[in-house]
């Protein structure tokens, strides 16, 4: 069972999180504090969850090899060395190409899940986090490429996992994303072709998630791209606000925060 009563921070440099109310996560965060990722479990990606990215595909989506629309999620990995925290400052591959930066809600499961309906989802959820879903600018969206969605710290969490109850109406949520605080990038957790319920019941329909683990609504169509000495800022719902710097990898430390 995981469990949470507020807002789970992971200040960096404490051994431990902190479960607080509200207005001390804020007041921490103000305060310009880094944190690391609030949770440690296996982070599930979810591919073409947006009406926009399912209609993006046009024809392409009725051929070989597959020849009709998924019929299930489709999910890819984040491992282990992708997670990063508030404040990350992620190395840009090929400024070229540059990064791209998807705000996706982050399901944060509480309890063993297997064979979960849409109708009991709730009650096997613990919160809610904003995951900072980067990825090299691709176009193959049936074969997720682990070269170009797994480098180090490209699945940025955080800053805060926000207990259920705080957030009521998930699948009604705005999404932003701002590069160096221009118009922001906008969109809306309304447009996924799978609730959170659905999107639960379905993908423990053929496996198992256990607490802590996290499940991705999925990335908007049209998200930014950001190159180096960029920064941005992603939001999601009343969500405390996550921060990604860009940088060139001969600026990389080896220190994400």
């Amino acid at each position: 069972m995981f469990a949470l009563a507020d807002h789970l921070l992971h200040p960096e440099g404490e051994a431990l999180p902190r479960d607080v109310d509200a207005p001390t996560a804020a007041a921490l965060l103000a305060s310009g504090i880094a944190c690391r990722a609030p949770v440690g479990g296996a982070v599930y990606g979810t591919l073409l969850n947006d009406r926009a990215a399912l209609d993006a595909l046009g024809d392409a989506v009725h051929a070989a090899p597959y020849k009709a629309p998924p019929k299930a999620p489709v999910l890819y990995l984040k491992p282990r060395n992708t997670l990063a925290g508030h404040r990350a400052r992620v190395v840009v591959p090929d400024d070229a190409l540059g990064v791209e930066v998807g705000a996706s809600l982050g399901i944060v499961i509480g309890r063993t899940a297997t064979r979960v309906s849409a109708e009991r989802a709730a009650d096997y959820i613990a919160g809610y986090t904003l995951v900072g879903d980067l990825s090299v600018p691709h176009t193959n969206v049936y074969r997720p490429n682990v070269r170009l969605r797994a480098r180090d710290g490209f699945c940025v969490i955080g800053p805060a996992l926000v207990a259920a109850h705080h957030v009521a109406a998930p699948d009604r949520l705005d999404i932003a994303v701002s590069l160096n605080g221009a118009e922001p990038f906008a969109a809306s957790t309304a447009t996924s072709v799978r609730n959170v319920a659905q999107l639960l019941a379905d993908v423990t329909d053929f496996m198992t998630l256990n607490a802590g683990d996290v499940l991705t609504l999925g990335v908007r169509h049209g998200s930014p791209v950001a190159h180096i000495g960029d920064t941005a800022t992603l939001s999601i719902g009343t969500l405390p606000p996550l921060s990604i710097s860009f940088i060139g990898a001969n600026r990389h430390n080896g220190d994400q925060s």
